[in-house]
């Protein structure tokens, strides 16, 4: 393992090089068939285009665990709990505090789930490379209106419902992961302070988003799983701390949960009674993530005697 050998800075870089070079490679593989799913009418046929593109994005998950594996040392704590299948719909909600988040659920949840897939603000379809290959593989792009915004346009707000809605029908004909960081952005100590969070480890909750994408893929959706990542303390930015092993030993937490009953229908929107019974469905799991946090921060030490989960067997 190459980080037994060079300084942390040398691996960081080199991680960094490999996964960009990584990502260049399959985006090669993966242009062509972007470009013939644009030219198809039918939406049948983008849907077979999609699925081959699908395949593809998923090699290239299995690539980046393989250079991981090669340029730091990777003992990463990974706990599923409940029985999962790639031929199914989820909805996944999960702490949030870094760009490295996608990279460790992709990878904790590689063959074990559908492609998983993630609101994105609108301004990242213009980010060369990701976002063509995200609007190819049917991620939704929100635009995120400002408070201020909406209060002066209320018809605002409907413009992300809408896409919520549209994005969710799609998905009815393919197995899918959503992905909801239910926070809303990544947690930092400013934002944590702006916005006098009751937990000392969370941003509070937003619950709308959640509420439109049960709404809309209803009973199809095989359960809601509720992940949480603990990374070991840094005195860098995540990112860079995970390119350059020191994140060797993270915890990730993934319990599947069934969704009541009286949470599949209900106006979210409309009904302020449903509302708050969502919300408060909501802050259940995120007090009950507080707590979880906390105890796994507390286990972190013992987590550098573990192995990568399945790590050997998925290649």
């Amino acid at each position: 393992m190459l980080s037994l050998l060079l300084p942390r800075v040398i691996i960081g870089v080199l991680t960094i090089t490999a996964l960009s070079l990584s990502l260049l490679l399959h985006f090669l593989v993966f242009l062509p068939f972007s470009l013939l799913k644009l030219l198809t009418p039918w939406q049948t046929g983008r849907d077979f285009w999609t699925r081959l593109m699908v395949t593809i994005a998923w090699q290239f998950i299995r690539s980046n665990a393989l250079l991981l594996r090669l340029l730091t040392p990777v003992r990463w704590d990974i706990r599923i709990e409940g029985a999962l299948d790639p031929q199914k719909h989820y909805l996944l909600i999960s702490n949030h505090q870094s760009w490295a988040d996608i990279v460790v659920l992709f990878e904790a949840l590689r063959g074990q789930v559908p492609w998983l897939r993630f609101f994105l603000k609108k301004q990242l379809i213009y980010v060369p490379v990701i976002g063509f290959v995200c609007w190819a593989l049917d991620y939704p792009f929100m635009a995120r209106h400002s408070r201020d915004a909406i209060a002066k346009n209320p018809e605002l707000a409907k413009e992300d419902l809408e896409t919520t809605r549209r994005a969710c029908e799609r998905f009815r004909n393919m197995p899918v992961t959503i992905v909801n960081f239910a926070e809303g952005t990544r947690f930092t100590p400013e934002k944590h302070a702006t916005k006098q969070s009751p937990y000392d480890n969370l941003l509070p909750p937003k619950s709308g988003g959640l509420a439109f994408a049960i709404s809309a893929m209803g009973r199809q959706v095989a359960g809601l799983i509720d992940v949480t990542i603990v990374y070991r303390p840094t005195g860098y930015s995540l990112v860079w701390s995970f390119a350059s092993g020191e994140q060797a030993d993270l915890i990730v937490e993934a319990r599947l949960h069934e969704i009541p009953e009286d949470m599949l229908a209900g106006d979210y929107q409309n009904d302020p009674e449903f509302r708050a019974r969502f919300q408060q469905w909501v802050a259940d799991f995120w007090r009950a993530k507080e707590a979880r946090l906390r105890e796994l921060r507390n286990e972190q030490p013992a987590a550098q005697a573990t192995a990568l989960h399945s790590g050997d067997s998925r290649g």
